[in-house]
């Protein structure tokens, strides 16, 4: 399966925000592009030779462009699977980016980060991809898989003792959005509904990419 194998930091650079791609590390000082390191050592510019000379004023159409990246980097979605759930949500009622973005967080990988149980989107996939989850009792391995309303999604039960879900439950501070709820001591997670723009809080501007797909 084609994926993304490079430096991840580099990835935040690129967009010049913090993509909460490596766990811990993105709340450290640690992060290239932490407002809070200002040393010699800080990198908050784009990566490349060129890196700082990126950091002009771009044109309408870079800055579109770059939101797209943006969303398909926080969640990890290759460009084709990108596009087609762009023109899923684009036939679909309703604002195409809202339901662009809503088909992105019911993504199984995204429930299973959203509930703590991995410290990243890409933990979180790992998770999914090993057999680790469950949707209804029935073991599902794929990341891309859409939940409904009235799902419930359970980490095995060989699964709970693993060092880094318990050390990710008992350290990470990610609250719980509205439309899942929680319930045996964190385990099991139920999807209450299909979440609401104002319940998603990735600071996408999905008309950007609207504006982007529609030219």
């Amino acid at each position: 399966m084609a994926r993304y194998t490079g430096p991840v930091c580099r990835l935040c650079r690129r967009e010049r925000t913090k993509l909460f791609l490596k766990g811990e590390r993105c709340y450290s000082l640690k992060c290239p592009v932490s407002e809070a390191v200002t040393d010699r050592h800080s990198r908050a510019y784009p990566p490349g030779e060129h890196g700082r000379d990126r950091m002009r004023q771009g044109s309408e159409y870079l800055a579109q462009l770059r939101e797209k990246q943006k969303a398909r980097r926080i969640y990890g979605v290759l460009e084709a699977q990108f596009r087609n759930m762009y023109a899923e949500a684009n036939r679909a009622p309703g604002i195409t980016g809202e339901n662009l973005l809503r088909m992105l967080e019911l993504r199984l990988d995204n429930v299973v980060y959203r509930a703590g149980w991995g410290a990243s989107r890409s933990q979180a996939r790992q998770l999914v991809r090993h057999g680790h989850i469950q949707v209804n009792g029935k073991r599902v391995t794929i990341p891309s898989y859409r939940v409904r309303a009235g799902e419930t999604i359970t980490l095995k039960a060989a699964t709970r003792e693993n060092f880094n879900v318990r050390r990710n439950l008992d350290t990470l501070e990610r609250s719980l959005p509205a439309w899942l709820e929680k319930s045996d001591n964190g385990f099991t997670v139920a999807v209450l509904a299909a979440p609401e723009r104002a319940q998603i809080d990735e600071t996408i501007n999905e008309q950007l990419i609207v504006e982007l797909y529609s030219k």
